[in-house]
């Protein structure tokens, strides 16, 4: 399999994790859709990384969807419940960690725009985006850390903790006057553990 994707994405680490999780190989291709000479668009219509080649030549995108096709797959260790109801709710803890990463990243493209042709209001009302979803993943930490559970969901390690994780690390990364791991020990204790796995460690994201 191969994976095309920034080396800075969350989304890409995101399963750069996960097939790292699960021991299963894959060749990575840096491509960056925001250069010239990006051939993500023949890909992913969308223009957006990462996307995942499969052994037949299909192309699957966006992460949520190659997240769950490489579940699909079977190989352990499971990093989604097999039972439905569970799943869906470790898949609900992911779309919360990737929104709050979408929120910050727009603040991040926002400011890369002249100073005369940034929005105030939009970053602004990103910026609330990023605040409650960290709040929110913070409490649900916290609830899991008060009944000693390991991990967010009580199935164990999964998508949502990898998902968390890698919002987290990116946010410290471009957007390090948020100081989450501050305002949010939970968070900050969470990311700690993740941090200690190899799978984390060999996908820092680097400038």
């Amino acid at each position: 399999m191969q994976l095309v994707g920034s080396l800075t994405s969350p989304f890409v680490r995101k399963i750069r994790v996960q097939l790292l999780e699960k021991n299963i190989p894959f060749s990575f291709i840096e491509d960056i859709p925001w250069n010239a000479n990006t051939q993500v668009g023949k890909l992913n219509p969308l223009g957006k990384v990462p996307v995942l080649i499969d052994e037949s030549g299909h192309a699957w995108f966006d992460s949520p969807v190659i997240a769950e096709f490489v579940e699909s797959l079977e190989i352990r260790p499971r990093l989604l419940p097999i039972k439905s109801r569970a799943a869906v709710e470790v898949k609900q803890l992911e779309a919360l960690a990737d929104g709050t990463c979408e929120a910050g990243i727009a603040i991040f493209l926002e400011r890369k725009r002249p100073d005369d042709k940034q929005s105030p209001e939009w970053i602004a009302r990103q910026q609330g985006k990023l605040e409650a979803g960290l709040a929110q993943l913070a409490q649900i930490a916290v609830q899991a850390q008060s009944t000693g559970q390991e991990w967010l969901h009580n199935s164990g390690f999964s998508l949502a903790d990898i998902a968390a994780g890698a919002m987290l690390d990116w946010i410290e990364f471009r957007l390090p006057e948020v100081k989450w791991a501050e305002k949010h020990p939970a968070l900050n204790a969470l990311m700690k553990k993740l941090n200690s796995r190899d799978s984390f460690k060999e996908t820092i994201p680097i400038a």
